[in-house]
């Protein structure tokens, strides 16, 4: 689906990759300034490579091109992007994999944002990479006109300054981004700060009728727990949409084990089953959003660099209000009988992980 509302904002919602893709592209052929890339990942496929050639194409007529790319999570290399980078254009792996004592932790904290800003006039937020891959997931992916891409812009060039670097006040880095009734989150890997983690907290613990969560990784740490358990006791309606099988089957293990304690309390558990659905949502109340690249998990609160978009803009709400009962149309509900009689080797399996749930 890609759906264009309303006449006060120019925007375009997307949960289809090949119609985000095809539009980007198309943002790509028409630049004439710049274009800024940051994701996770990048194909070395038929669409990282569709994307690279274009890009390649736009440097040789001298539109400027920089591209960060998280090392961990992409399947490319500088070799990929050879011939972009000989034509000027500027390819940045974030962090690359070091090697340590404390080897998992230090390369655990990843660069997660997935922004595409070209010439100050069109940005995209939200939770898809650039991968063949994931061409047939489900996807949440604003693409906005106007002022939007000057704030990105910013803040594209604050992670490229800082991709290789280890960056002194994280107050001051995930300081957030007020304009025109939208508000911009950033997070950074941190025990403390986790700007993401204490806007979530803040939205629930205001919600007055209805909570709606859509990630595809939904494991939250015991806090966000207690406060979806405390709203839900407060008669919050709380719906978390979820995969039935994710990509990442040991995950899906572990999350299993506490869904029955959200289903004891009154929380409606949504089960996606088409294929992998990998959008990145909060709805409180019918009234405000979030979107952007946080799963709703403990490793993206504390080890991740994420960025989300807040809005109450009522014509987004209502295309994000479509793409949500779209969702739950595919979905079946958490059978909670079959939970309980789930084998004891795998109980005993979802306890043995909890211990290393960040990592995964």
């Amino acid at each position: 689906m890609a759906l264009n509302a309303g006449t006060e904002l120019n925007f375009v919602f997307f949960d289809d990759p090949l119609l985000l893709y095809n539009a980007m592209l198309e943002d790509i052929k028409n630049a004439q300034k710049y274009i800024y890339i940051e994701t996770y990942k990048f194909g070395n496929d038929p669409i990282g490579e569709r994307f690279r050639d274009i890009l390649t194409k736009k440097a040789k007529q001298g539109v400027e091109i920089k591209i960060l790319i998280d090392s961990w999570g992409t399947a490319v290399n500088e070799y990929f992007f050879i011939e972009l980078i000989r034509l000027g254009g500027e390819v940045t792996f974030f962090e690359k994999l070091k090697l340590s004592f404390d080897i998992l932790s230090k390369n655990h904290r990843r660069n997660h944002r997935k922004l595409f800003i070209v010439d100050d006039k069109i940005s995209y937020i939200g939770s898809a990479n650039i991968s063949n891959h994931s061409i047939n997931w489900r996807e949440s992916v604003l693409r906005l006109e106007d002022t939007f891409a000057v704030h990105f812009k910013k803040i594209f060039l604050e992670d490229y300054l800082i991709s290789k670097k280890i960056f002194p006040n994280k107050i001051n880095y995930t300081r957030s981004v007020r304009f025109n009734g939208f508000e911009i989150i950033k997070d950074v890997p941190s025990t403390i700060v986790q700007a993401t983690r204490k806007k979530y907290l803040s939205l629930i613990k205001a919600a007055k009728r209805e909570i709606i969560i859509e990630s595809p990784y939904f494991l939250p740490g015991s806090i966000v727990r207690k406060a979806l358990l405390d709203a839900a006791k407060k008669g919050v309606e709380i719906t978390i949409i979820t995969p039935q099988h994710s990509d990442v089957t040991l995950f899906d293990i572990l999350r299993n084990k506490y869904l029955g304690q959200f289903y004891k309390n009154n929380i409606h558990i949504l089960l996606y089953r088409p294929q992998n659905l990998h959008a990145k949502l909060m709805f409180i109340d019918d009234e405000v959003f979030v979107i952007g690249s946080s799963n709703f998990d403990y490793r993206s609160f504390r080890f991740q660099h994420e960025i989300n978009l807040v809005g109450k803009n009522k014509s987004i709400i209502e295309v994000i209000a479509r793409h949500i009962e779209e969702s739950k149309a595919d979905c079946i509900d958490f059978n909670y009988t079959l939970w309980q009689k789930r084998p004891w080797i795998l109980k005993t399996f979802e306890w043995f992980l909890v211990p290393v749930r960040r990592f995964f």
